[in-house]
């Protein structure tokens, strides 16, 4: 069952070591986490988990420790994740596509005490990023480690054979060896004395516009809010869950990965560059749902071999282009999309149907999930809007998070416990919420407020799913011009004195673009997170607009 509360007097267990408990045992023989290379069932991952996590206790690590992750989507992560957790110790995963300076920041800020690392990842070497972003640090001699820029900062254990010249004190099989010094009679009295209100994760935002922060959450407060989601998406334990996304972020952390644990399911993911081996890996293991970015899987459809492919297991979630062929959506537009964030554990809002939606729902995010309060506010007047009225989205709830690491709660949630999103939308009589942008980036043209996200659906829709960005760029006469960006090439048959008409029969006046501009996908400025850096794409359409005809 759904429930508005943390407590809700039913069996599921609100701890990580009690919920893995029950899981490892009731699932034992079933498969957990299936990747490129590790297939492993819940026996062998409580196995390898609890020989971790039992080194990490010899190591000296204790509840509310923080340990942080660094690993791509896979078994290891999942292991190792398990391991902190199930100690009490408190998780912090780190981006893999962070740079020395990005590791330092996010190391150092989050005071974390112990990590867990794989050597290296696609063209990543972390020991050499490591001792880029902390010069002191000498893996030639033994741990422990002592920096004055990372002072909590005492061990580090590389995963499989560690390079050449380090100490072998720097490898998790060092970590390992130590396990036999702890029993099992200590580990399980360690695991009972984890509480629902501990802290589990602290899961840094991706900073797209701003430093990361560091988003807490407790056991009791996610676990429950992961069972709703489940009960919404129907993920029961004969369900298996391809995902794209990464696990070091919300969507990924939460959503898919421990998502499934709580549900009791299978988890399958793939890192491999190679779009036969990824189709391969699915074929064996025949999902039944897909979460992540449909752009991720346009390779995998694009691929001669997907004809042929017998995926037609692949039924439910967002990654549509290799979903059965009778359960694409005739437009993606016309399905409920999620909507969340860090701050709320991932999804805030959803919906279970996965039916092709009528056109006034055209651009649904679903309706809000159990236990969130919410409301939309005026961002000028500060007053609660009306039904249908686009304001500010304000949060709050027992699934919020607790607050951002280092900052006190004055600093985070405003009075009476609302939390600002930053968020633009709507909410219509059925109770669904429609996002329309980011509180900085609404468009305002003749004294007019135009959402970006509006406009970008309109333009899909006509163009039939071309990608395109709505950004306003400096007016004399209307403050800001309303401006498209198209992805796609200079020769592509977009008329866009055609479009415009179009859009004329669909939208206001003043939100129709006045300029209409067009970039190749190789010219889209990407931040480290893989997000559209909007500074650098702002700067390249000003510029470009610059040197082309006056806007109509």
């Amino acid at each position: 069952m759904t429930s508005a509360v943390i407590d809700a007097g039913d069996d599921l267990p609100l701890t990580i070591p009690a919920l893995w408990r029950r899981q490892a045992r009731k699932y034992a023989e079933r498969a957990l986490v299936a990747d490129d290379g590790a297939r492993l069932t819940y026996a062998e991952v409580d196995a390898r988990s609890r020989r971790l996590a039992r080194g990490l206790l010899a190591a000296g690590a204790t509840k509310g420790s923080h340990v942080a992750v660094l690993f791509p989507n896979g078994a290891d992560f999942l292991v190792n994740m398990l391991a902190v957790t199930r100690i009490g110790a408190v998780v912090v995963p780190l981006s893999t596509l962070s740079t020395a300076d990005e590791l330092r920041w996010l190391l150092t800020n989050s005071d974390t005490a112990f990590l867990l690392a794989t050597p290296e990842f696609r063209s990543h070497r972390y020991g050499e990023m490591l001792q880029t972003a902390f010069p002191e640090l000498d893996f030639s001699r033994p741990p422990p480690m002592c920096s004055l820029t990372a002072p909590w900062l005492r061990r580090i254990w590389f995963t499989g054979p560690i390079p050449k010249g380090y100490d072998a004190g720097w490898s998790v099989a060092a970590l390992e060896a130590t396990a036999s010094t702890i029993d099992d009679t200590y580990l399980e009295a360690v695991e009972a004395r984890v509480s629902p209100g501990d802290r589990l994760v602290i899961i840094h935002t991706s900073g797209s516009t701003s430093a990361p922060k560091g988003v807490i959450h407790a056991h009791a407060s996610l676990i429950r809010h992961l069972d709703n989601i489940n009960q919404v998406r129907r993920f029961t334990p004969d369900d298996v869950l391809f995902t794209t996304a990464p696990w070091f972020w919300v969507a990924g952390f939460a959503y898919s990965m421990l998502g499934t644990v709580v549900a009791g399911g299978r988890v399958v993911c793939s890192n491999t560059t190679s779009p036969t081996d990824t189709l391969d890996l699915l074929e064996r293991e025949q999902p039944t749902m897909t979460s992540g970015y449909a752009p991720t899987v346009a390779r995998l459809a694009a691929d001669p071999s997907f004809a042929k492919r017998k995926l037609s297991s692949i039924r439910q979630g967002n990654l549509h282009p290799i979903k059965a062929a009778d359960a694409r959506p005739r437009d993606p537009a016309l399905r409920h999309d999620v909507y969340g964030m860090s701050e709320a554990g991932g999804a805030l809002s959803m919906s279970g149907d996965e039916s092709d939606l009528p056109e006034h729902q055209r651009g649904s995010c679903g309706r809000f999930l159990p236990g969130f309060e919410t409301k939309l506010v005026d961002a000028d007047t500060g007053k609660e809007c009306a039904q249908g009225e686009m304001g500010e989205l304000w949060i709050r709830g027992p699934f919020m998070m607790e607050g951002y690491y280092g900052k006190p709660r004055s600093q985070v949630f405003m009075h009476d416990n609302w939390w600002r999103s930053g968020d633009i939308g709507t909410i219509d009589a059925e109770g669904f919420f429609y996002l329309k942008g980011r509180l900085g980036n609404m468009i305002k043209t003749s004294f007019a407020n135009v959402a970006p996200r509006e406009v970008e659906a309109a333009i899909s829709e006509l163009t039939g799913g071309t990608e395109c960005f709505v950004i306003g760029l400096p007016d004399p006469q209307r403050g800001q011009a309303v401006t498209a960006i198209l992805i796609a090439d200079h020769d592509s048959k977009v008329d866009e004195a055609a479009l415009k008409q179009k859009l004329a029969t669909k939208l206001s006046s003043y939100k129709v673009p006045r300029r209409i501009l067009r970039l190749s996908q190789a010219e889209i400025p990407l931040l480290s997170s893989g997000k559209v850096d909007m500074p650098k794409l702002k700067a390249l359409a000003q510029e470009r607009a610059q040197v082309s005809s006056p806007p109509s």
